[in-house]
């Protein structure tokens, strides 16, 4: 690989154990080939097939267990009936699509040991999508567009454009599969990618490339206003309140992402003003937004969690993704060899698997709880430890704590249970939680 090629691709430490998802396109196939080239990494493939395009879906799997056989590569693959499992959730195709197909890869990942997965995003995908973004209406962060790391997922073609892609491949010789839906209109994604951005490269031939400039400035400016935020809340929250004159004195990019962030997630826009505009005023008020009723009484805004906010208790099986949708979050566990290097953007908690007594679960708090956090060297109630924290109400309620059938392993605000600490030498259950986008 020529040394350009190679500065300008993201790609993992050398010795790293990498889980390439591999479609049989253009995109991916590159992907695989460059990844091969190295010879630096445990390398192998995972084909999700998704039963969405009938025969020529099954053509793809068989392209790519056939190519991996011919290149000595380790190839995985898995199924699902995404059509139907689409109608029974009630949700978009492509939505269950991605779903499975990122769960599938997170799984085999877990069960085969790779520390990254890599995905064949390129400059072409990250353009569109912040294009889509675009018209659906966004912030800062759907302007920055695909990140190139997200967790141990990571995107090493970011910086390349699919015709750039095209002529590595015809260089290399290496064969793909064409999907024939890249060419219906019948997806918003294709009809960006044939209308939209032809035009936009008539008026900038690299376009796509000054589109990637763009979003790695505004993720900067985007981690910088959350920065500001964070900071804000530590200093004024006490708990259940932010003075009120205080928090207008903040430019309005970061009051807004202070609300964001204090407020139940997925909170819009129009709530966040509504939210701002009832601190200006000079008497006492109230905005009532789905999971929290705000008060503004004597300059200062106190936040309330809705009465029906709170974690229901599920099982937590190893290997598997738990969706917390009273929360917002997801929960994904995956058991680690000892010494494992944990990489991830995510909240990331590893534990001693061997500590784990029976089955695990997963809840909001209960009244009275009380646990060893490590490091802490004494025990303290969960009541106690929000206090310090100066926890919102509603934060309390949608902060899920695991437990065994001894008792709390892990409290994610305040870290693992001293027993449920790793030593060195220890198989780790590893923890990862993200919040829904």
């Amino acid at each position: 690989m020529k040394d350009e090629l190679r500065a300008r691709l993201r790609l993992p430490p050398p010795g790293a154990r990498v889980l390439c998802a591999v479609s049989g396109g253009a995109d991916s196939m590159c992907l695989l080939a460059l990844l091969g080239e190295t010879g630096d990494y445990t390398l192998a493939a995972a084909h999700f097939e998704h039963g969405i395009r009938g025969a020529e879906s099954l053509r793809d799997c068989a392209f790519v267990e056939d190519r991996c056989r011919e290149t000595g590569v380790a190839c995985f693959v898995g199924h699902a009936e995404v059509p139907r499992i689409a109608r029974e959730r009630g949700a978009g195709l492509e939505e269950t699509a991605r779903e499975l197909r990122y769960a599938f890869l997170e799984r085999t990942a877990d069960e085969q040991g790779f520390e990254y997965i890599a995905t064949a995003h390129t400059a072409d995908d990250n353009a569109e999508t912040v294009l889509l973004n675009l018209a659906r209406g966004t912030g800062l962060r759907g302007l920055g567009g695909i990140p190139p790391r997200r967790g141990r997922i990571i995107r090493p073609l970011l910086g390349l454009t699919r015709a750039e892609i095209e002529e590595l491949l015809r260089e290399r010789g290496v064969p793909h599969v064409e999907d024939s839906t890249n060419d219906s209109d019948a997806y918003s994604r294709n009809r960006v990618r044939h209308t939209v951005v032809p035009a936009l490269r008539e008026l900038n031939p690299a376009f796509e490339k000054s589109v990637g400039r763009m979003t790695e400035l505004l993720r900067r400016d985007e981690d910088c206003l959350d920065a500001l935020a964070e900071d804000f809340i530590a200093r004024h929250f006490d708990a259940e309140s932010l003075p009120a004159r205080e928090l207008l004195s903040l430019h309005e990019a970061v009051s807004s992402r202070v609300v964001r962030k204090l407020l139940p997630r997925g909170a819009s826009g129009e709530q966040i003003e509504a939210v701002l505009t009832l601190c200006r005023g000079t008497e006492r008020g109230f905005a009532d937004l789905p999971g929290a009723r705000l008060r503004f009484e004597r300059g200062r805004l106190y936040f309330n969690a809705g009465a029906d906010a709170e974690i229901e208790e599920a099982a937590l099986r190893p290997g598997e993704t738990l969706t917390l949708p009273a929360a917002g979050l997801v929960i994904r566990t995956r058991i680690e060899a000892p010494d494992a290097e944990i990489h991830s953007a995510f909240k990331t908690y590893p534990l001693k698997y061997e500590s784990i007594n029976g089955r695990l679960t997963v809840s909001s708090p209960r009244e009275g709880e009380r646990y060893r956090p490590a490091g802490r060297g004494c025990t303290k109630t969960l009541r106690s430890l929000f206090a310090e924290r100066k926890a919102a109400q509603f934060e309390k309620r949608l902060t899920p704590v695991l437990r065994d059938e001894t008792g709390i392993v892990l409290v994610p605000p305040f870290g693992a249970a001293e027993r449920c600490a790793p030593q060195p030498g220890d198989r780790l259950l590893v923890i990862e939680i993200e919040e829904t986008k």
